[in-house]
């Protein structure tokens, strides 16, 4: 009996020091294994015999073989890596479009200060054509660019698509692949052991799907784990999984939304419902900075051409017969785009009308009124189904400012025009007042006679004024101005006080008089000009203003174009009664390159504070189920005596056994 025991306490030794030195091997083996996590065998006494003389131990028995792991470090290394990721993909977009806007002679900015300072030539030679050509020429040039600033943002936008579509089908593979698992664990599981190697895959593939999505665990019982995505919904539960899918912005075709295939009935996850990950990385690019960098150069392009194309209009140009200038550039239009979750019937939207030209467009229209004033940004309009009727909610997405706005209202130089049949409760629009302005650019004038330099009307001091005031420009300042009448000012004072005439030399109109004030610096305006004064006046002096005789010659329009360059032409604001002035387009265009690199700067900086946050929590994940060779080396010497020890256990009891055999023989 003493012989069998020592014979089972060996055999016991030898097979736990084996499975050991196995589990020891496959750790080694595996030690450069990506996602594996170290190994050891549980080992638990087999219990005591009781005998007379007490309890005699029966060996070691193998319980398990476990891994070594910590639950709240696989967590903390996938939530840090959805993070990094999110920032990464992020700032990898924004560097890309800081290239869209560059700085120095290639630069927008740069451009239009060239097209302005072109009009020096045409004012100091006004019937020359190469300098009309050049200004010309400048002009294509300024257009050209904000196209092609243009078609960059839509190629950016397109390679958003392109990325986002990828990493869906990546978080599929990686979801059925869990899901697949996760069948798999709970069979081995129930069989009676957990099954390390699935375990580690599945946690790998976890933590792959946290670069695309931040992700959340729920363990069961069974071995298995859920898997749910931001706030709480579901992507793999146990052996099933939801399919993500992308699908087309209810506004715009060409952008993506995100969603989830559960049901009959595709739905897509809500702005911002994606925290982390490098999907919710391209999306707040795509929703975000993309769509304020379209706005910004359309915002610049608006205003450009609104202003080059009114001072353009207001003078006169060298074709045969002479007449006001025609538009130098053409932007496109404002947008309003219907939401494909709008009311309809028959699936037509209700709130829409087919227009004369056999378009179906939406009830809700959009009109230019100031484009000084538009601001880089588009809107949403809601009809609230709860809102006083005709009254709808617009919220500016720039600063999400809400106002309440009806049929014609004006908001930052737009008006709203509502037709029948009205939007439903419920339904929703986009604004775009300048998303489409750089995209659609381009010069139309062609025929560098076609520059309006001469001032259709033109100034002139008496001969026996004795003040020092002298005209330095007139220019005109409205569409309503009449060349024809011919106004003679007299200053009754030494401080500025004067009288003045207006004549039509037509003889239609009747003479009107009026009485006005000049002040220093400040401009004196009639009849649609302006006239700006150097100098002082005194009483008894005369000027006249009468339409240009020979518009030839003059540049005083000319003049007025080139002024623009210092002109406060984009994004006047009103706030709270108060106009607050808008930025000269250089002006324009800096601000516009701060932004993006405020936004690019922040976007490294919280990449690299991320990228280091994760590469810390994926070491201290390591260092708690990692292999460390060198501790596989000891212990794989400790196993090795341990296993001969149990062996030579054996080999004494067979020598005590073949003793007792021949003591029996005897």
């Amino acid at each position: 009996m003493a012989v069998s025991a020592l014979l089972g306490l060996g055999a016991r030794a030898m097979a736990a020091n084996y499975a050991a030195l196995q589990v020891t091997g496959n750790n080694i083996a595996n030690a450069n294994t990506d996602g594996y996590s170290r190994q050891s065998v549980q080992l638990e006494t087999a219990g005591g015999q009781r005998t007379g003389a007490g309890f005699f131990g029966n060996g070691v028995n193998v319980v398990t073989v476990t891994r070594s792991h910590s639950e709240f470090l696989t967590r903390e290394a996938a939530l840090t890596r959805a993070i990094a990721s999110f920032d990464e993909t992020r700032s990898a977009q924004l560097q890309m479009l800081e290239q869209v806007f560059p700085m120095g002679e290639s630069g927008i900015g740069y451009a239009a200060q060239q097209m302005f300072g072109s009009f020096v030539d045409v004012a100091s030679r006004p019937q020359d054509a190469s300098a009309r050509q050049v200004a010309l020429a400048s002009v294509g040039d300024v257009a050209a660019r904000f196209r092609g600033a243009a078609d960059q943002i839509d190629t950016l936008q397109g390679g958003v698509v392109i990325e986002a579509k990828a990493s869906v089908a990546s978080v599929n593979t990686l979801s059925k692949q869990i899901a697949e698992l996760n069948r798999r664990i709970a069979l081995d599981t129930n069989a009676g052991h957990k099954p390390n190697d699935l375990l580690d895959q599945r946690d790998r593939a976890i933590n792959d799907l946290s670069q695309f999505v931040q992700v959340s665990t729920i363990a069961q019982g069974d071995g298995q784990v859920g898997v749910f995505i931001g706030s709480g919904q579901r992507l793999v539960q146990g052996s099933s999984w939801v399919p993500m899918l992308t699908l087309p912005d209810p506004y715009d075709p060409a952008k993506i939304q995100v969603g989830l295939s559960d049901g009959a009935t595709p739905r897509a996850f809500p702005p911002d419902f994606l925290a982390a990950g490098s999907i919710a990385g391209l999306l707040k690019f795509q929703d975000k900075d993309l769509g304020d960098a379209r706005n910004l150069l359309g915002q610049m392009a608006a205003a450009i051409t609104d202003g080059l194309n009114r001072q353009q209009a207001l003078g006169i140009d060298l074709r045969q017969p002479a007449g006001s200038g025609t538009p130098l550039l053409s932007v496109g239009g404002p947008m309003v785009r219907a939401s494909t979750n709008n009311a309809q019937s028959g699936g037509v939207p209700v709130a829409s009308y087919v227009n004369g030209s056999g378009q179906r467009v939406p009830s809700v229209g959009l009109t230019i009124v100031a484009a000084n004033e538009l601001q880089a940004s588009d809107y949403e309009l809601y009809a609230d189904p709860n809102g006083a009727p005709g009254t709808y909610q617009l919220t500016r997405l720039s600063d999400g400012v809400v106002s309440t706005v009806g049929n014609g209202s004006i908001v930052d130089g737009i008006r709203i025009d509502i037709a029948a049949p009205a939007p439903a409760g419920g339904d929703r629009f986009r604004l775009e007042p300048v998303s489409a302005a750089a995209r659609n650019m381009t010069r139309v004038l062609d025929d560098p006679r076609g520059i309006a330099a001469a001032s259709p009307v033109t100034g002139r001091t008496g001969a026996a004024n004795t003040g020092t005031a002298s005209i330095a420009s007139v220019v005109a300042t409205s569409p309503a101005l009449n060349a024809n009448l011919t106004a003679t000012l007299t200053f009754t004072d030494n401080v500025g006080g004067f009288s003045y005439t207006l004549v039509d030399s037509t003889g239609v109109l009747p003479t009107t008089t009026g009485t006005g004030s000049w002040t220093a610096n400040q401009p004196i305006a009639l009849n649609g000009w302006s006239m700006q004064l150097a100098g002082v006046p005194r009483a008894g002096d005369t000027l006249t203003v009468q339409k240009t005789a020979f518009p030839a010659g003059d540049n005083g329009n000319a003049n007025a174009l080139l002024a623009l360059r210092d002109a406060a032409l984009v994004g006047q604001q009103t706030v709270g009664g108060v106009v607050v002035k808008g930025a000269t387009v250089t002006d324009a265009y800096a601000a516009a390159l701060a932004d993006v690199g405020v936004r690019v700067q922040s976007a490294k900086l919280s990449a690299e504070q991320s990228a280091s946050i994760a590469t810390d929590a994926k070491t201290a994940e390591t260092s708690k189920s990692g292999v460390n060779l060198d501790e596989e080396a000891a212990r794989l010497l400790q196993f090795q005596q341990s296993y001969q020890a149990a062996a030579k256990m054996l080999q004494v009891a067979q020598t005590l056994f073949d003793s007792l055999l021949q003591a029996a023989g005897r």
